[in-house]
């Protein structure tokens, strides 16, 4: 499978996700109130036609539906931010698990590294 299919196969979703995650971050300072429910897994390039992409485990650890906002930023080698993408999950039960992919737009070259910026449970 080619990136561009790959992308293409999840980017509907994602585009509407990352309007709303970005929306519910723009007012909150710090890292946000869900940074603990939250974690990141590199995806092997091979996976997605050699775009950097990361899946994102977001677990509802509270005993109510919420909906979560997530900023990951992409930095170089010289820990600068030079792309940073957003993605969130909506009404995720109690205890349950959303398995967003977040993907850097930027070339191979140089080597980015993902990190979690904020995340908000809302």
């Amino acid at each position: 499978m080619r990136a561009s299919e790959f992308e293409a196969s999840v980017s509907a979703q994602s585009a509407r996700r990352s309007a709303e995650a970005e929306k519910a971050l723009k007012g909150v300072k710090g890292r946000g109130n869900a940074v603990s429910e939250v974690g990141m897994t590199g995806l092997p390039t091979a996976q997605t036609g050699g775009v950097l992409a990361v899946m994102l485990t977001i677990t509802n650890k509270t005993d109510h539906k919420a909906s979560y906002a997530v900023q990951v930023d992409f930095e170089d080698p010289y820990g600068k931010v030079v792309e940073t993408r957003y993605t969130g999950a909506e009404n995720l039960q109690p205890g349950k698990k959303d398995q967003p992919i977040v993907f850097s737009r930027r070339p191979a070259e140089p080597k980015l590294t993902p990190r979690l910026a904020k995340a908000q449970r809302y």
